[in-house]
């Protein structure tokens, strides 16, 4: 077991994780958000600024996965009957083929639906778990709060999409629950670039009122760094 911590090059200043105590989160890697053909692109976006996450965030997932590391997915999705979704969310945006319809990859945002999946570069292996959300939070109406303080993890190396909505809207929950996160700005995506740069400003900014801002090379250089003198978490 590992027991010294790394450090890893961030903004606002170095950010020290404890290999034993940090866990590697994805949120929302879903066909529906990033591929072509699926329901963010029905909406007029461009996937191709969410698909460029996926590169880096497939090496960061192989080193931590090889180094023990704890590994969480999120997928934003509804019960079938909807019955977890406020109709306000379903009426936002008045939108011809919304949540719960029939779209490109099935029901839209609907639990079971190929589009709620998570994209076959990054799926879930062995125990790896996958937790459903209802909301845009990763914390809101789930048991992930649960599941972090049951494996003792007090850091959250945080990736996936979009990164002013549920990216963000995550890291302030995990900021109010005492967790320190670490966003890796190549690992998180949106579909407009002002957003992603503004709302990684907003993370980092007075001295990390959110968190830390890293890449990731920079976290590599650190794991390889600590997996070589420590080895395996």
């Amino acid at each position: 077991m590992t027991e010294h911590k790394l450090t890893v090059e961030a903004e606002p200043y170095e950010f020290e994780l404890d290999p034993k105590r940090t866990a590697l989160l994805l949120i929302d890697m879903q066909r529906d958000f990033v591929e072509p053909g699926g329901f963010g692109e029905q909406l007029g976006n461009d996937v191709s600024n969410l698909r460029r996450v996926i590169a880096p965030l497939q090496r960061v997932l192989g080193v931590m996965r090889e180094g023990g590391y704890t590994v969480i997915h999120t997928r934003e999705g509804h019960r079938p009957d909807l019955s977890d979704c406020p109709p306000s969310k379903i009426a936002r945006g008045r939108l011809s083929c919304g949540i719960g319809d029939v779209g490109p990859m099935g029901r839209i945002l609907v639990r079971g639906s190929h589009g709620h999946d998570i994209i076959d570069e990054l799926k879930p292996i062995g125990d790896e778990t996958v937790v459903d959300k209802p909301g845009k939070g990763a914390f809101f109406a789930t048991d992930l709060d649960f599941m972090l303080h049951n494996r003792g993890i007090e850091s959250l190396v945080v990736t996936g999409v979009t990164t002013e909505v549920c990216v963000n809207t995550t890291v302030r929950e995990a900021n109010d629950r005492g967790y320190e996160c670490l966003v890796l700005e190549d690992c998180v995506g949106s579909y407009f670039p002002e957003f992603q740069e503004y709302a990684l400003r907003m993370i980092k900014a007075q001295g990390g009122i959110f968190g830390w801002v890293s890449s990731s090379e920079k976290l590599l250089v650190a794991l390889e760094a600590g997996q070589s003198v420590g080895g395996r978490v």
